[in-house]
């Protein structure tokens, strides 16, 4: 992601990379509008450098909503990137006029932006929650909660079964809906839950997802670096209120 260095409005304006290629609108967001735009490292304007979205997400001087305009817009590139020919003929498709898609210019068939449904769960037994830290080869160190993406076939609640099942070992029950949130990142939107265990409380971990898996009392939860996420927040709902009834 091009980002202007050491400031509050990171992303470099029309003019400023007036030398870019494929300008392509994304969204409007407080009346400001933002594009995608293919840029030559040679034209990179001084004061702006590529810098990893990881980073980004990180960095002390980026705002929580300039964090979500970035995972959006990277979600659309994604998509973009992914769909340059269609997936029913081979051949190329171009800009939908009517609405945000891609249309195939032999066969008509039209693409809407992907998105890949996954569920966040608070597993709770009394009054602790389950938290959880990815294997070592995720790359992901901060503190978590049991996630994964919904199959072809499952509803979202037996996708939390499957998933605690398949992660921690656990059987669930109460199983309840809390918020959503959409994550470019992973070009998906979380649906986050929380559920309580069903009989035995006992962890068999599964090693090549999770590292630790740890009952965690809710005066100890410290929740992730950030605020950004929906895994935070209800970390933070769990330790101000536990699981209400």
């Amino acid at each position: 992601m091009l980002t202007r260095n050491n400031s509050d409005q990171p992303f470099p304006t029309l003019n400023e990379i007036s030398g870019a290629a494929d300008f392509r609108y994304c969204f409007s967001v407080d009346g400001n509008k933002y594009f995608l735009a293919d840029i030559a490292p040679e034209i990179i304007p001084a004061g702006f450098s590529f810098r990893n979205i990881r980073e980004l997400r990180r960095s002390s001087d980026f705002s929580r909503l300039n964090t979500m305009i970035m995972f959006t817009a990277y979600h659309l590139h994604c998509w973009y990137s992914n769909s340059r020919f269609c997936g029913k003929c081979g051949s190329k498709n171009v800009p939908y006029t009517k609405e945000r898609a891609l249309i195939c210019s032999h066969c008509g068939k039209i693409t809407y932006p992907r998105l890949n449904p996954a569920v966040i769960v608070g597993v709770v037994s009394g009054d602790r929650l389950l938290i959880t830290r990815y294997a070592e080869n995720r790359g992901v160190r901060s503190a978590a909660l049991v996630a994964g993406y919904t199959e072809i076939g499952e509803t979202l609640e037996e996708t939390v079964q499957r998933e605690v099942m398949e992660e921690v070992g656990l059987k669930v029950k109460n199983i309840r809906y809390y918020a959503s949130q959409p994550w470019g990142f992973s070009q998906g939107i979380l649906a986050g839950f929380f559920c309580e265990t069903d009989g035995c409380d006992t962890v068999k971990l599964d090693e090549t997802e999770l590292s630790s898996a740890v009952w965690t009392e809710r005066e100890n939860i410290t929740g992730q670096p950030d605020d950004y996420s929906l895994t935070h927040n209800m970390m933070m709902y769990f330790k101000k209120y536990g699981l209400k009834t």
